[in-house]
């Protein structure tokens, strides 16, 4: 049995096209459940209002509140009955017999704890995350200060995002895949545990929860021929700053939960200022663009998120 968990947070018309593609697929979900975090925009209304009764048994969890992405994930993790669970972002679009695909990959490979596909934008272009590294403080060092770009073909400054190698034909071992869309066994989460919802409230729950089913010798596997159109950020258009400060302030959160025993504390403290640097740039950039006089409130509103990032 698949049970399919969707979490939403003001994702509009999106969710009823995730839910629908869900459906059309030749190899369905038995379960379907929506967890809501406390939507504002109607999308709930409109999936209401879609044409569900044709599909597989369909729940929808309203949360009081927006409690993150993991926290989510996990309410509907627990809910569900299904012995494999797909995870899918609401702003995902399944391809025609993705799940199928990803199904049969992890039929052919038992020890493989969780798959993932192959992410594409709309124009059909790979997308970034779908096959990835784990970062490292390293790594995330040479990309905020450009050394990745600069020296792209030495192995100590490489890009942690696979996206520029070639397309396998088969499924092959990745370190991470995307939490936009993952099937993950019930089984590997029973021995893993649930995602990191309490230092992760959006982003880089999937990575942590990557490198914790490799720690396990749970296998994680990209999926090449199993496609889903993404469209990202829908969720966090309407709200930039608040989305970058959870991801730079995960970001920060990930690294000191694996690497900070294997780093010396001063060049882990080096990382998490570049880190914060990096948010108040962007802040500032988006302030500019609300106000090009830029009052001192937001100014000091930056300072503040900065200051919050640990």
């Amino acid at each position: 049995m698949i049970s399919t968990v969707i979490v939403n947070y003001n994702s509009g018309a999106y969710l009823a096209a995730a839910v629908a593609s869900i459906l059309r697929q030749d190899h369905p979900a038995s379960e379907l459940i929506v967890v809501d975090n406390h939507s504002s925009d109607g999308s709930l209304h409109a999936l209401r209002e879609s044409a569900l009764a044709p599909g597989p048994t369909t729940r929808i969890i309203e949360l009081p509140r927006n409690t993150g992405f993991a926290h989510g994930c996990n309410v509907g993790i627990e809910a569900a009955h299904g012995s494999l669970i797909l995870l899918v972002n609401p702003d995902c679009e399944m391809r025609p017999d993705a799940l199928g695909k990803l199904v049969r990959a992890l039929d052919e490979h038992p020890e493989a704890g969780m798959v993932g596909p192959r992410l594409v934008n709309a124009d059909g272009s790979e997308q970034r995350g779908g096959r990835r590294d784990i970062p490292n403080p390293w790594q995330i060092f040479c990309y905020i200060m450009h050394l990745h770009r600069w020296m792209s073909r030495h192995p100590r400054f490489r890009d942690f995002n696979r996206l520029g190698d070639p397309l396998p034909e088969k499924p092959v071992e990745v370190q991470a895949i995307s939490g936009a869309c993952m099937l993950v066994r019930r089984s590997a989460i029973d021995d893993i545990g649930l995602m990191d919802e309490d230092r992760f409230f959006l982003h880089f729950e999937d990575l942590d929860w990557c490198l914790r089913f490799n720690n396990a010798a749970q296998r994680v596997l990209f999926v090449p021929d199993a496609v889903v159109q993404h469209v990202q950020g829908v969720s966090s258009a309407k709200n930039l700053f608040r989305a970058e400060f959870h991801k730079h302030r995960s970001l920060i959160r990930f690294l000191r939960k694996h690497f900070a025993a294997y780093y010396p504390s001063s060049f882990m403290a080096a990382v998490a200022a570049l880190v914060a640097a990096r948010f108040c740039w962007f802040a500032l950039r988006v302030a500019v663009r609300r106000h090009p006089a830029l009052p001192l409130a937001e100014l000091r509103s930056v300072a503040t998120a900065a200051k919050d990032l640990r």
